[in-house]
């Protein structure tokens, strides 16, 4: 059996939970990795076929998603073209991590596509949505990557077709510790903004991973790294808490550790807006923007209060179910 596994570069959550998935994937019949997309900071530790320039969303520094600077990078010509080139065909199971060259490919091209993402569970009924309704949003997560069977992941079972969170090995098995600092990963702020707000709390160390500096520096009680995984896993395997965007992985990741959680939202990004809705009712502590940030970090960073779930070890299985329903 061949697969074909396609994962959305633009978030660094998608290629996080393909370092389980794949590996596990290569048990039921040899497995090829497609990526598409330009925003993505993870090394991979195995080897990627197929690579896409794809459809990005391009983060900002003021929180959100740059329309503008996404609009330049949109490529539509070289995206039709790279979807005619794709593969797919030479596959017996094609499955798409919210990757849209390889879900179009197969849309055009009449190949069954499978759905396996995040982004599936967040269209569900009984997902919770924000008060506010978001119908380019909802277009975008209906219409991006197109498939033909759905499966998804989301911070609670849903129903037979939405499972929990995929927990890699690193966090499952983690000793954990607590060292006194707070893990940060804000990709949507430049680092002087979340200077601005961190420098508030000198009393507080905290370990700041930025998407907008290749280099290691300090800046009083905060330490500033480039993205990387494995040290973004150890500073977050000992941290006291995580602040991070509302994004599926690193939360879902937070919440199985019993790690004290923060989360704001991007703007301009539904699929965040919805887990920020979701999270919420779970009693995560969800901050609307960093202007409005100081009393309800103060709050957080002085509260004991852990939500603690348990996200039990499946992957294998619904890979099983899923390929086998297929082939």
């Amino acid at each position: 059996m061949k697969i074909l596994y396609a994962i959305q570069g633009t978030g660094n959550g998608h290629l996080a939970r393909a370092t389980e998935i794949v590996p596990l994937l290569g048990e039921f019949g040899e497995t090829d990795v497609l990526i598409s997309g330009i925003q993505g900071d993870i090394q991979l530790p195995f080897d990627v076929k197929h690579k896409y320039y794809g459809l990005s969303f391009i983060f900002g520094k003021n929180g959100g998603v740059n329309k503008v600077q996404t609009l330049k990078k949109l490529k539509l010509v070289k995206f039709y073209d790279d979807l005619k080139h794709c593969p797919v065909e030479n596959y017996d199971v094609v499955i798409s991590d919210f990757e849209p060259v390889s879900a179009w490919a197969c849309r055009v091209k009449g190949i069954k596509c499978i759905g396996l993402s995040h982004q599936n569970a967040v269209l569900h009924p009984k997902a919770p949505k924000p008060t506010e309704n978001d119908w380019l949003g909802d277009w975008i997560l209906q219409n991006y990557a197109p498939v033909q069977q759905k499966f998804g992941f989301h911070f609670k079972k849903l129903d037979g077709f939405n499972f929990t969170p995929v927990i890699r090995p690193a966090i499952r098995n983690a000793r954990l510790t607590k060292k006194g600092h707070y893990t940060v990963y804000l990709p949507a702020f430049s680092d002087k903004k979340i200077q601005n707000l961190l420098s508030l709390y000198p009393n507080t160390r905290w370990e700041v991973f930025s998407k907008h500096s290749k280099e290691s520096y300090e800046a009083g009680n905060i330490f500033f790294r480039p993205v990387s995984l494995d040290e973004f896993t150890k500073s977050f395997i000992n941290c006291d808490g995580i602040l991070c965007s509302a994004g599926f992985e690193t939360p879902a990741e937070a919440l199985y550790l019993g790690k004290k959680l923060c989360v704001i939202p991007m703007t301009n990004q539904y699929e965040q807006q919805c887990n920020a809705a979701f999270m919420e009712q779970m009693g995560v502590t969800i901050l609307k923007n960093l202007d409005e940030a100081y009393l309800t970090l103060k709050i957080w960073l002085n509260t004991s209060k852990i939500i603690h779930v348990d996200y039990p070890d499946e992957t294998r299985e619904i890979l099983k179910e899923i390929i086998f329903s297929v082939y």
